[in-house]
């Protein structure tokens, strides 16, 4: 059961930190301070999903044991 869930978790945390990167203005010319700090935050929170989503997998190959 805790594959899954840490599976979900990983999905639901790596698609919001797709969607915050993805809402960050890029043009150099309108970037503010709050653009790169949402950018940062967004690529940190689809790193945790990714880790997450090992970490489910991980367990599934022990059968939850860890």
């Amino acid at each position: 059961m805790g594959e899954l869930i840490d599976k979900v978790k990983g999905n639901v945390n790596e698609a919001i930190g797709k969607a915050k990167q993805a809402i960050a203005d890029k043009d150099p010319a309108t970037r503010t301070e709050k653009d790169a700090k949402l950018e940062a935050e967004g690529a940190g929170q689809e790193l945790k999903g990714k880790a997450q989503q090992v970490a489910g997998s991980v367990k599934g190959a022990f059968g939850n044991k860890i």
